[in-house]
């Protein structure tokens, strides 16, 4: 499971090794005008909830950091991504299987529900999928070119084969 998260993160390092600061941080684009850098940032900011509340085993997502320097630069976005890697070695020698109580916000009020350590996990890399689709839509508008064939399929996602490039 670690090994297949970190092969998907390495598609936004992957992404941020091709492009720079302006395109990064573009918030130009209809209809939500959010940037690469925003999108890349609250991915990490996920998994970082979740290595945040490790030691208490009480992981609130919505206590995310929303450091600014990381969803506006490339060089603390490429930082922040090999954080987050690395803390997901580390958690290769951790029983995934451990209860962690696991809130957030749903809009209506904070929620608890207990998790495995894995579960969060694989809720935060689905998260990063999509969010990984979304800025396909915002790199495909600015002309850059995808990191790979992958960038944002979820691994279960039927694909067209008769799509146009």
């Amino acid at each position: 499971m670690i090994n297949a998260i970190i092969k998907n993160l390495q598609r936004g390092v992957q992404l941020l090794n091709s492009i720079d600061d302006q395109q990064y941080s573009n918030n130009s684009i209809p209809p939500y005008y959010s940037s690469i850098g925003i999108h890349m940032r609250h991915i990490l900011d996920i998994f970082d909830c979740i290595f945040d509340g490790l030691e208490s085993k009480q992981v609130d997502l919505a206590a995310r950091k929303r450091n600014e320097l990381a969803e506006n630069k490339v060089e603390f976005g490429l930082i922040y991504f090999n954080e987050t890697i690395s803390k997901l070695e580390d958690l290769k020698s951790i029983d995934l299987d451990i209860i962690v109580e696991v809130k957030d916000d749903l809009g209506l009020g904070v929620v608890k529900a207990n998790y495995t350590l894995a579960s969060a996990l694989i809720q935060a890399h689905s998260h990063a999928i999509h969010h990984f689709a979304s800025t396909g839509y915002i790199i495909s508008q600015l002309g850059i070119e995808l990191p790979d064939d992958d960038f944002g399929y979820n691994p279960t996602t039927p694909r067209n084969i008769n799509q146009e490039v």
